[in-house]
């Protein structure tokens, strides 16, 4: 999706997005400099100077580093190898086995481990006050973490996407990338999110599909190492919630103060629900944008989302991404604030636990693993299984009305700014410049191999291919211009039917 600053509105939505970023960045900025947010206050304003920023930085790699991943799994690496080597290293390993799941799970931690350390370093302590500005601005900028979020958002994740998206090769060929990757790989190897892994086999049966894969069976000691870490990730995860419910029930976390127990541990679990249904929502809107109109469903929920979110010219799809993205972000420093514990002087260790083991509770990244494997992971897995279920749920459809509406005010568009930036700096290029379109790859001996969708895969990709025919799904591999060719009727079918369908949707009561 690209941005047309030459339209006057545009134009209005960049500067004032770019003014609300820069007023917050400084706001941000202030309070870290006089020692009001949690970690300039208990260690030094240097540390988190440095915290902050090398966070917002390595989110950027992160994010831009998922986009450009999953963009060049299909396509044969040999077509880069010359002008790309850092990248054909990374997908050396990358596009072997199942190596592409094993980073987006490794990588969905770090996003929420980063918006977790953000908070903690840039997160205002609540009363603090900083150059007399009226109880409005710091209710706004402060009381709701607008200026948290703004950063976050244009800063570390959006304007990464925007070029990412479009210079996959440019983006990842380099050092800081290779070691991003190897980071997830390595958080995925160390078994602490192999609980996901339970949830998936859980999920596919109750699906009735099995979770396609391209390796082989685990057999003798890798099948035990496997499950000896699916329990220690089980293990965790109970005493992530254990340490972290007690911390409520017990007033014992950064939570407002007027915020009673019993109240914060209901906002905690339905935080953690919208953060699911956010993360499930993107999944099963692009499982189901392949999928002709008339195998949607007959809910009337159903049909109002895909009435709304195929509408028009195909804007509201990316515009849900980007107001998706605001709303996640917003949850998850939320989520940060109820479940980070702060213990008063003198107070005793949760659990009588060592003084080591309580600072790593003080960290906030037991609430970071919960929110990773409970609020993000399993719910994008539900969803690659029962996508038509999650458009049936009334609660997708307010979210997306929600998701376009932030959209729409533009408070984000500055992410559009700082990429042309960021691209005019780095002399980013598409990649058509450098491997052909998918089109032109097709007719060579480097054609594009399918990517892996379904049940118990998070690649957010269409997946119209899942369902169709044995004898079709391998005409399909055989033939990519198959694929483009049913892409391209199913498209004209849907256009024509929308209109017809439009109409009786909004006539619903």
């Amino acid at each position: 999706m690209t941005m047309n600053f030459k339209d006057p509105i545009n134009l209005f939505k960049a500067i004032y997005s770019v003014g609300l970023l820069i007023f917050s960045v400084i706001y941000i900025m202030g309070f870290i400099g006089i020692s009001e947010t949690k970690l300039s206050g208990d260690v030094s304003p240097a540390l988190a100077y440095f915290a902050i920023w090398g966070a917002v930085l390595w989110l950027t790699m992160v994010e831009g580093g998922q986009a450009s991943l999953v963009g060049l799994d299909p396509v044969n690496r040999e077509l880069y190898k010359e002008s790309h080597p850092i990248a054909y290293k990374i997908a050396e390993v990358s596009n072997v086995g199942d190596n592409l799941d094993r980073y987006l799970l490794g990588r969905q931690f770090m996003v929420v481990a980063i918006v977790f350390i953000v908070n903690m370093s840039g997160a205002p302590n609540e009363g603090a006050e900083l150059w007399g500005f009226p109880d409005v601005v710091t209710d706004i900028f402060l009381g709701s973490g607008l200026a948290m979020i703004l950063f976050t958002c244009m800063v570390g994740q959006l304007n990464t996407q925007v070029n990412a998206s479009h210079c996959m090769l440019d983006y990842i060929d380099n050092y800081f990338g290779y070691f991003t990757f190897w980071v997830a790989m390595a958080i995925e190897f160390s078994g602490l999110l192999h609980a996901s892994y339970v949830v998936a086999m859980i999920v596919s049966w109750l699906a009735g599909k099995k979770i396609e894969s391209k390796e082989p069976p685990r057999e003798g000691f890798q099948l035990a190492f496997f499950w000896a870490r699916c329990l220690l990730s089980i293990f965790i995860l109970a005493m992530c919630f254990a340490v972290t419910l007690s911390a409520l029930f017990n007033d014992q976390t950064t939570m407002w103060q007027d915020v009673p127990p019993e109240a914060a541990i209901v906002v905690f679990f339905i935080l953690l629900c919208v953060v699911g249904m956010l993360e499930g929502m993107q999944i099963a809107f692009f499982a189901v944008a392949k999928i002709p109109e008339a195998e949607r469903g007959e809910s009337l929920f159903a049909k109002k989302t895909c009435s709304l979110l195929f509408t028009g010219e195909g804007t509201n799809l990316p515009g849900f991404m980007i107001g998706r993205q605001l709303c996640v972000v917003s949850c998850m420093f939320f989520v940060a604030r109820v479940t980070s514990v702060s213990l008063d002087e003198g107070e005793e260790n949760i659990y009588g636990v060592s003084d080591s083991m309580q600072e790593l509770f003080n960290t906030g990244l037991l609430g970071a693993h919960i929110v990773t494997i409970v609020g993000s992971i399993s719910w994008q897995l539900v969803a690659s299984a029962f996508p038509l279920a999650f458009l049936a749920n009334p609660a997708t459809y307010y979210l997306l009305r929600l998701c376009l509406f932030l959209e729409s005010t533009g408070i984000c568009t500055g992410a559009w700014v700082l990429a042309a930036i960021h691209k005019k700096i780095c002399g980013f290029k598409r990649d058509e410049e450098y491997i052909g379109t998918a089109e032109e790859r097709a007719k060579t001996a480097f054609k594009d191999e399918s990517a892996q969708v379904g049940v118990g895969h998070m690649i957010k990709l269409p997946g119209f291919v899942e369902n169709a025919p044995p004898a079709l799904l391998e005409l399909l591999e055989k033939n990519p211009n198959v694929s483009q060719y049913i892409n391209s009727v199913i498209d004209d079918v849907e256009s024509a039917a929308k209109s017809e369908s439009g109409a009786a949707v909004g006539a619903e009561p």
